[in-house]
């Protein structure tokens, strides 16, 4: 009887455990904001100081 128990609780909790991961990892994924590729690049560039983009030779 034991057997049952501890085998239907792993079968149950190797069965649950992905859905709940995905889950959650897809409640993240809508907090995220979208943006276009040019949108993204100019917001990038304005994260990084203009000393290093002068180092690097981009403007």
């Amino acid at each position: 009887m034991t057997g049952a128990v501890l085998f239907v609780s792993v079968l149950a909790l190797g069965l649950l455990a992905p859905l709940i991961l995905y889950r959650l990892v897809q409640s993240e994924a809508d907090n995220t904001d979208r943006m276009h590729r040019a949108d993204a690049e100019r917001a990038a560039r304005r994260d990084t100081p203009e000393r290093e983009r002068e180092w690097d030779g981009r403007r």
